[in-house]
């Protein structure tokens, strides 16, 4: 999919979950696309977050944002979502940016150990700043 540069391209975000208070909006960072996850992410809400993630993807070229701001709970489930996130989108030298502050989705990662292995931010800006140009 070919966009003009520094525009994102559009992504069109499939939710078919019928958990309340489970959300996945599209949410672009500074030219790239990007998704914002709502309330709890666990063995329930797991699949419809992978789709979108495969959605936006598919969807997309370079960097991929994922907002965890308003993400309340986070289990190994969409762990393994966004590290498979991770993987689909290093087959072709892309990112996978997760704005994630402190709280409890930040408190897993740090517990699995994997603050050094997804690029983590405390905020959008701070995500914004780290971008690579599509390419």
């Amino acid at each position: 999919m070919s966009t003009s540069p520094g525009r994102a391209a559009p992504v069109t975000v499939r939710m078919a979950s019928t958990e309340p208070g489970f959300d996945v909006a599209s949410a672009p960072l500074s030219g790239a696309p990007g998704l914002a996850v709502r309330g709890e992410v666990d063995i329930q809400t797991a699949p419809d977050l992978i789709a979108a993630l495969e959605d936006a993807i598919r969807e997309s070229e370079g960097a991929l944002v994922v907002d965890l701001s308003d993400t309340d709970f986070l289990d190994s489930c969409g762990v393994h979502a966004l590290l498979r996130a991770r993987g689909l989108l290093g087959r072709e030298d892309r990112q996978l940016v997760i704005v994630c502050p402190a709280g409890p989705a930040r408190r897993v990662f740090e517990i699995a150990g994997m603050t050094d292995v997804l690029a983590l931010f405390e905020s959008r800006d701070a995500a914004a700043a780290a971008l690579r140009p599509a390419g």
